[in-house]
């Protein structure tokens, strides 16, 4: 997957903890049977930061959301640490709050700082309690090897089904200081629109107050986490988070303004590319499906449109199978909740190979099918598709879907 290049911004190594002033680390507890397996996770910063969040809209939440959105609601969107587990969401349990209050507390003992200054998250099965005791005999561990090159720890430690890590960090500069902006997310299944869709750690040592950071955080999910899907179902526990500690010395950033798009464009490239990453490791993909829908009258109609396609099983499937099948990617199209004319719509697929219009004006073209199945047998699948109705884009991610998915969660809690 190549990584989108942009005047002024610099991809750079380090992850969650590319910018000053964070350190990170992972370990196993034993949560995870696989004895070579992190399973718990932790992010620090030496200085508090201004934090943002956006949840999952689903209605059944995981306790450790109920307790970080009450932890952000008492400190007034600052924290100074994440404590992350993996295989157990504690989720559905009669003590999930307790025991997600619990890691809290443990972390905040070992760094001396409040329990309510932390984030906590948890990824896994649903519906089992969650045993602290591993968590607190390890605690000390974690925080001991806490260390600015132990991002990849961290980003293991968050990981369920997914069979990479995904991590990646840009610098750039703010009123001539340069700053550093990073993330780590973890998602393979379970993953669809509407924020918030798997859980995603960023931190960066930009001076940005809490009420903008979090104005960036929501206009940039719109555009990339919320425009993902791997297999249409929105989870209990995700969110994303973002951390600034102002280690980079620029004025902060309290407005609209020069300064707050170059932030937002640098928060869009790194959740632009982990969302991709997110799409490219769903659970059994085998191809990154990307869809570029333009000539919509507004951003929702394009967003709404091109989510469709990207959701749909029919779509996802051909795609699997190298069918140049435009009528699957037009009944998706179709069913979508927005206004079009489909006397006007054209598609093309694309790859690395080459790209074939499949249709024009609404109606299936002939083409060769040999050629088309060669394009659409690379890791890589662009759907072009231009509605003719307006000057507005937008763009969809997700996968295709194939045998190994069933297969994953037929028996995903052994």
């Amino acid at each position: 997957m190549q990584l989108q290049q942009e005047t002024g911004y610099e991809y750079i190594e380090g992850g969650v903890c590319a910018a000053a002033g964070f350190s990170a680390n992972g370990c196993h507890c034993g949560l995870d049977a696989n004895p070579n397996k992190n399973d718990l996770g932790i992010v620090y910063s030496e200085t508090l930061c201004n934090t943002a969040a956006v949840y999952t809209t689903n209605k059944v939440k995981g306790a450790p959301i109920i307790v970080t959105k009450k932890n952000l609601d008492a400190t007034g969107g600052k924290a100074h640490a994440v404590i992350v587990n993996s295989k157990n969401a504690n989720t559905c349990n009669a003590d999930g709050e307790e025991k997600a209050w619990q890691m809290c507390e443990l972390t905040a003992q070992q760094l001396r700082i409040t329990p309510e200054e932390v984030i906590v998250a948890s990824t896994g099965v649903i519906g089992q309690s969650l045993p602290i005791a591993p968590i607190a005999e390890h605690i000390g561990q974690l925080v001991d090897g806490l260390s600015p090159k132990s991002h990849g720890e961290a980003a293991a430690a968050i990981m369920t089904t997914d069979t990479v890590k995904k991590e990646v960090a840009v610098s750039f500069s703010l009123g001539g200081k340069t700053c550093r902006l990073g993330g780590m997310a973890k998602g393979s299944g379970m993953i669809h629109p509407n924020m918030a869709t798997t859980l995603n750690f960023v931190t960066t040592d930009a001076a940005v107050s809490p009420d903008m950071l979090q104005k960036a955080l929501r206009d940039v999910v719109k555009v990339t986490y919320n425009c993902l899907s791997v297999d249409g179902d929105t989870s209990t526990n995700d969110m994303v988070c973002i951390l600034a500690n102002g280690k980079a010395g620029n004025e902060e950033i309290t407005a609209e303004g020069e300064d707050y798009e170059r932030f937002k464009k640098g928060l869009y490239l790194v959740l632009l590319h982990l969302t991709k990453m997110l799409a490219a490791d769903g659970e059994g993909a085998t191809k990154l499906l990307e869809c570029t829908l333009k000539g919509a009258p507004d951003l929702g109609t394009a967003i709404t449109a091109a989510k469709s396609v990207i959701c749909s099983s029919l779509v996802k499937s051909a795609m699997f199978g190298a069918d140049a099948n435009c009528g699957r990617i037009l009944c998706a199209l179709g069913y979508a909740d927005v206004d079009l004319d489909v006397t006007k719509i054209d598609v093309e697929l694309a790859s690395e190979k080459g790209s074939v219009l499949v249709c024009k004006d609404g109606n299936g073209l002939a083409f060769s099918e040999e050629a088309a199945a060669s394009i659409l047998s690379e890791k890589e699948i662009f759907i072009h598709i231009d509605l003719k109705q307006g000057n507005v884009s937008a763009k969809a991610w997700g996968c295709d879907l194939t045998y190994d998915y069933v297969k994953i969660n037929a028996d995903y809690r052994s």
